[in-house]
């Protein structure tokens, strides 16, 4: 298989453009040309993953992490970044880092996190202003419904929980075909008024060339006439964070209990905690602690993250638990995420998770 392949998929999955400011997804090391019998997914790369790689034959490592972070100056090999990625180059494995684009859709890292902690009936936590943008097309009447499914099967018309979402306005179009065109209705060099239907539709920014692609293949005008709106909504599938509820309102201890065994990890450190039954959930899976305001200002009774600082433990003391969960042990779920993913997609293709991809902090 072709690494270009893979990579179209992922980012049909989440955007690079979805990433922060700050990231570095996306293919870091190799040409998306070359060929590929088998993959490796893993949270992190470490050159005990580059060997494991190595070993497995896997010709393209599939990170959550960038392992290039910030600018490489040199390549001498004097530490750890630089010693991975003179590796991979000389063993010809290429490097794929999917991070804050995967965390920042709703069905990525904190849609299997909550998934994994039963957490149903999700939401952003924190939802992006823009990225969203309003195309409108002009069809015939009877050509109004493939147009239309046509843009919705490319990814537009979602609004929160929502799909297929449009307006259908009626109206007359009119136009002059002129010499060399060859018009579906009408005759050249006459003025010809069509009855037509207004679509408009609601788009992300990273889907707009699928859907325009989509509605000119699918309209039946020589040159469909569209017009294209920036927005300025807030787009409720894309962000930080996801809030919802588990089925049954359970002690705050016994429901942070079944999420230590859950993620597998070594402890949960927490503020006091909240006398209340816990029902409404937030989480974030990583660094979470920017969205403790977030959690709290949706009325959530606990909000588990990781890489709470001492002070914001704090914040909210007697109004919703803080728990943090752990970096690693929140995010390792992406791993079966991708590889489920990317196997139901590619099912001829060779796949494996590593076993060498490990929490890098040990406890006492």
């Amino acid at each position: 298989m072709v690494i270009q392949e893979v990579t179209n998929y992922l980012e049909k999955l989440a955007p690079v453009s979805l990433q922060e400011s700050y990231d570095n997804s996306g293919l870091l090391i190799g040409s998306p040309n070359n060929n590929i019998d088998k993959a490796l997914i893993t949270l992190d790369v470490t050159e005990n993953v580059i060997n494991e790689a190595i070993d497995s034959k896997c010709g393209l490592i599939i990170a959550h992490h960038p392992v290039i972070f910030k600018g490489l100056k040199k390549l001498t090999g004097s530490n750890i970044t630089e010693r991975i990625v003179l590796k991979a180059v000389k063993s010809d494995i290429a490097i794929y880092a999917i991070h804050t684009n995967l965390d920042n859709v709703i069905s990525g890292v904190n849609g299997i996190l909550a998934e994994k902690l039963g957490i149903k009936n999700t939401k952003i936590l924190r939802p992006k202003n823009g990225g969203l943008l309003k195309v409108v097309c002009f069809c015939p009447t009877n050509h109004t419904k493939k147009v239309q499914q046509a843009m919705f099967d490319a990814g537009a018309g979602n609004i929160g929980n929502y799909d297929s979402c449009s307006y259908l306005g009626e109206g007359t179009g009119t136009f002059r075909a002129l010499d060399g065109s060859n018009p579906f209705v009408g005759q050249p060099n006459e003025l010809h008024k069509e009855e037509e239907v207004r679509i408009e539709t609601i788009v992300p920014e990273h889907r707009l060339t699928d859907v325009v692609k989509a509605l000119v293949i699918a309209h039946p005008y020589e040159e469909p006439a569209y017009d294209i709106y920036t927005l300025n909504n807030t787009n409720t599938n894309i962000g930080s964070g996801l809030i919802g509820e588990i089925d049954k309102a359970l002690p705050i201890k016994e429901y942070l209990l079944s999420v230590k065994q859950i993620l597998g990890t070594a402890y949960i450190k927490h503020n006091e905690l909240v006398e209340r039954p816990v029902k409404k959930v937030a989480i974030c899976g990583g660094s979470g602690s920017f969205l403790i305001n977030a959690a709290a200002s949706k009325n959530a009774d606990l909000f588990i993250t990781s890489d709470i600082k001492y002070h914001d433990y704090f914040e909210h003391e007697g109004n919703m638990t803080i728990a943090d969960a752990g970096h690693f042990e929140t995010e390792h779920p992406v791993k079966e995420l991708l590889y489920s993913l990317l196997k139901e997609n590619f099912p001829n293709f060779a796949l494996q998770i590593s076993d060498k991809s490990v929490n890098p902090i040990s406890f006492l």
